[in-house]
């Protein structure tokens, strides 16, 4: 240490042990600036902040009774940067102030309390510094000074290793650190981490993945064990060999196949080997009920399909005439096809009578093209004749003449046939029945000898050359008309007929036509234009059974090199937000935000990721954040959005605190509750409606975000509540939510209270630091927020309107809106303030630090109402002390340089709450 004027070094035994200390105690020599100097410190190269731990003991100024006029209980601390050790050289106007140092125990006569305290040092550049400590007027002694950098220490995460790192300071509160896979691993991108201010490590980017025939064990890839194999990168563990293949060795990337097994081309090398399947069962012909030149033919499923379900079956067609056989060509018909056919049935047409055909059926599955082997079963079968159709020519009471049609393979100058016909009152009088059979070689007769007015069945089959029979006809009815009358039918009587159904048949088309422009009772709501247009409904992705078919239904996909990202603004729980520029084909240059994927993701984290594309891509409303499209079809998925210029509100507010006026908050308030009414209207509930997930564009528009339901709400563990059905925002979030997961439009009225709250208190922590179990019971008890500070009343009353504890009685979104528009209307509305008590709303005890006892320095007193950016002024001003803090008035603090309405009403009503005084608020008139 270097020291100027009465810094002294002393020894002093404390329990026991000698300390060194470097002391001062000059109480009664009225205004003192006594300094003492650290040596030269080094600085690391990397480290720009630094912690000065500091050990001391300040006497009580009462225990030096008249003497302690000018006596202090505080020192300040000071540092100066230097490239060089300037040795001896001394000038207070290198030093800048870092803080003053109160004790938290005082000592009194005979008695030693030492105390401990930590100040930071930021914003590092040069090789070196110094600390000084400056003494106004103390009884002082420094028995330590040790000053520290923290660091994030090596590690290995998600198989990457990263080296020890400083941590950085406040202007780059997250430094990313590369690293590099470990042995055996490999990323398609680097590795990557950030280390925080604290020395921690957080958010992993870049996931190393063990290479073919390696799996991750205690941070490092090792071998598969013999027996075991693994085909590609990843880090799933080595898996056992299939069945049907051969042992492996150590580091095996597959398992071959046993002989007699295979593996199809496009079955993955995990798979089990497969063998070939067994020939088809049961295989038969069928041509009952099938049309003319028609068969079905039919089988069952092979007995072993070889381990494998991608059985198909080809059939083969053979015509024989005597004892020569060929294929049956093209001209045969096969319905659906006659290979690959995955059904046990096949109709096979075009097919002539009286020739031999023989059919082949072959099953197969995946891996039958390896093996010359075949899989077979075959049948033999021929077809007849047949007769298709049967007409009444000519009738009299004692003759009846009939035509009949055949098949077109038969040749009338080669074939005959064979008419059977009865009375069917043979039938009728249980009789037995007797037919009459006529052999004729053309396909027309005329009967004679009949009965008048008697019914008659007639059937008739075809007989081939040969002499072997078809099937019959089905039976028919002709009837001889009574004595004294004939009926002649030819072709214009059966064009006549025709004539009529064609007819009909018209006019039931019209019919149909006719029914279906006329309007029924049950599209009497769709009568009017408006009424065609009903209400868009929001589409809840996850009830697709596939995920990615509902991103391609409300996801426009962007080909990846229309996007191009500039800088990282953020980082979300699936990984990095950039901002960027879209260069999409006949669209304008663009500014996006866009949201990546880190490598190495699952199917279900790419699915959960892409489902809040699949749920923005529905929304369309100028309060709604505006979803550009999605990267899906490529290696790095992302989701492009809109960008929004001022970020998240909370933040934002938090930065222009005390800037903006009532209406203009009330403004971004009416923007809001618009994009709430839409998505209410579409029947979409948010869920966690809250300032940090509505964003703000340039001209302070704001946009409703984050519709991803799966993630975790909220980064400390304190600001979400866990029941069985997941995560909870305690907060923001509805009783009746809380309690029974009632999510409702209701519900997102009541968070958007706790918004208005938020943006009107500009963007202060909703219940303070009340845990969220004291929030649940005060909300319980009937506790509300109160007013904040130059709240308008009407803007207050409606937040307890939303407050409710009966949800059907809070407003709608469209009564939120049309509220806040009256109030715009009218800005003298909004002159009325609420009630305000500074003891509540600013949430301090009224004279009291946070242990209960008095503030102990003006720098405590600042940060307890987040001040403490003013800690400097108080400090040029010479107000160095609570008693003289308590003296002050609104010019007083106007003089030292506070000049924004906001801040200035804050310290203004805290000095206020300090002296209780809160029955008038006439001398802090801002």
């Amino acid at each position: 240490f270097l020291y100027c004027c009465i810094w002294e070094i002393a020894q002093q035994a404390l329990n026991g042990s000698l300390l060194y200390n470097y002391f001062i105690c000059n109480v009664g020599a009225g205004e003192q600036d006594n300094w003492l100097r650290t040596t030269f410190i080094q600085r690391h190269p990397t480290a720009t902040r630094v912690f000065v731990e500091m050990r001391f003991v300040v006497r009580d100024c009462n225990s030096f009774g008249a003497d302690s006029l000018t006596c202090k209980e505080t020192f300040n601390l000071h540092t100066s940067e230097a490239d060089a050790d300037i040795g001896t050289s001394f000038r207070k106007g290198q030093f800048r102030k870092v803080a003053t140092i109160a004790p938290d125990e005082i000592s009194g006569v005979g008695d030693m309390q030492i105390n401990t305290e930590t100040r930071v040092v930021d914003n590092l550049s040069r090789k070196g510094f110094y600390l000084a400590f400056q003494d106004i007027g103390a009884c002082v002694a420094i028995y330590s000074v040790r000053v520290y950098y923290k660091t994030c220490p090596a590690t290995v995460k998600s198989l990457a290793a990263f080296p020890e790192t400083v941590a950085g300071g406040e202007n780059q509160a997250l430094r990313e650190v590369a690293g590099a896979c470990v042995e055996n691993a490999v990323s398609e991108d680097q590795p990557r981490i950030y280390c925080t201010v604290d020395g921690e490590w957080v958010v992993p980017v870049g996931q190393c993945q063990c290479r073919p025939g390696y799996e991750p064990k205690n941070d490092s890839c090792q071998e598969c064990k013999p027996g075991f194999f693994k085909t590609s990168v990843s880090n799933e563990a080595c898996e056992h060999c299939p069945k049907n293949t051969e042992p492996s060795s150590s580091g095996a990337l597959s398992c071959p196949c046993l002989q007699g097994f295979y593996r199809a081309p496009n079955d993955p090398l995990t798979a089990a080997c497969s063998g070939l399947p067994s020939a088809p069962q049961n295989l038969a012909a069928t041509t009952a009920q099938m049309a003319v030149g028609k068969l079905q033919l039919s089988w069952s499923p092979p007995a072993d399909t070889g381990g494998r379900t991608d059985i198909t079956y080809n059939v083969v067609c053979d015509r024989c005439e005597g004892s020569v056989c060929q294929p049956c060509g093209e001209k045969v018909r096969y319905d659906p096809s006659n290979t690959d056919l995955k059904e046990i049935s096949v109709i096979i047409s075009e097919l002539e009578p009286h020739l031999n055909y023989t059919f082949t059926v072959e099953a197969r599955n995946g891996v039958s093209q390896l093996s010359p082997q075949r899989a077979t079963h075959t049948i033999n079968t021929a077809l007849h004749y047949t007769v298709t159709a049967m007409h009444l020519v000519e009738s009299s009471p004692t003759s009846l003449s009939l035509s009949w049609s055949v098949s077109r393979w038969a040749k009338p100058s080669s074939t005959r046939y064979e008419l059977m016909y009865r009375k069917k009152k043979d039938e009728e009088k249980n009789k037995v029945t007797t037919y009459t059979v006529l052999v004729l070689e053309k396909n027309s007769v005329q009967i004679i000898d009949l009965s008048p007015s008697t019914v008659y069945l007639f059937k008739v089959q075809a007989l081939s050359p040969e002499g072997n029979p078809g099937s019959y006809s089905m039976e028919q009815e002709f009837s001889t008309p009574a004595e004294g009358k004939s009926v002649i039918l030819g072709a214009a009587v059966g064009g006549g007929v025709m004539l009529f159904i064609v007819v009909v048949v018209l006019l039931l088309r019209r019919r149909r036509k006719n029914s279906h422009t006329r309007q029924g009772p049950e599209d009497a709501y769709f009568s009017s234009p408006e009424q065609l247009k009903p209400l868009k409904t929001y589409v809840d992705p996850h009830t697709y059974e596939d995920p990615n078919t509902a991103v391609l239904k409300f996801a426009s996909e962007i080909h990846p090199t229309h996007v191009s990202k500039q800088k990282v603004i953020g980082v979300g729980e699936f990984g990095e937000v950039y901002r960027g520029i879209l260069k999409a084909p006949g669209r304008k240059e663009a500014a996006v935000a866009i949201k990546t994927l880190k490598p190495g993701y699952t199917e279900k984290q790419r699915q959960d990721f892409l489902s809040e594309a699949s749920i923005m891509g529905q929304f369309c409303h100028q309060n709604i954040i505006r979803l550009e499209g999605v990267v899906t079809k490529f290696k790095h998925v992302m989701i492009v959005t809109e960008y929004m210029e001022n970020g998240a509100l909370d933040k934002y507010l938090r930065d222009h605190d005390g800037e903006m006026s009532s209406f203009q908050l009330v403004g971004m308030l009416r923007g809001i509750a618009a994009g709430m009414k839409y998505l209410s209207d579409m029947s979409y509930v948010h869920r966690d409606l809250a300032a940090r997930n509505i964003l703000v564009n340039s001209k302070l528009e704001c946009k409703v975000s984050d519709f991803g339901l799966s993630r975790v709400l909220e980064d400390d563990p304190e600001g979400t509540y866990t029941t069985s059905g997941g995560k909870i925002p305690i907060r923001w979030t509805a009783p009746e939510a809380i309690a029974y997961r009632k999510f409702t439009s209701a519900s997102d009225v009541w968070s958007f209270g706790i918004v208005m709250w938020e943006v009107m208190a500009f963007g202060e922590r909703p219940y303070w630091d009340m845990s969220n179990h004291e929030v649940m019971k005060a909300i319980n008890e009937a506790f509300r927020l109160p007013a904040p500070m130059d709240c308008p009343s009407a803007v207050y009353q409606l937040m307890l309107q939303c407050w409710l504890q009966d949800r059907s009685k809070r407003p709608r979104f469209q009564d939120i809106v049309s509220l806040l528009d009256k109030l715009l209307k009218s800005p003298d509305s909004l002159k009325a303030i609420a009630d305000f008590d500074p003891r509540v709303s600013i949430r301090l005890p009224s004279t009291s630090g946070s242990d209960g006892s008095p503030f102990r320095s003006v720098s405590e007193w600042l940060e307890s109402i987040k001040m403490s950016q003013y800690s400097e002024n108080f400090s040029m001003a010479g107000i160095v002390s609570m008693e003289q803090v308590l003296q002050m008035k609104s010019e007083d603090i106007r003089n030292i340089g506070v000049r924004l309405p906001g801040h200035l009403k804050r310290i203004a009503y805290s000095i206020l709450g300090l002296k209780d005084q809160t029955s008038t608020l006439s001398v802090f008139a801002v």
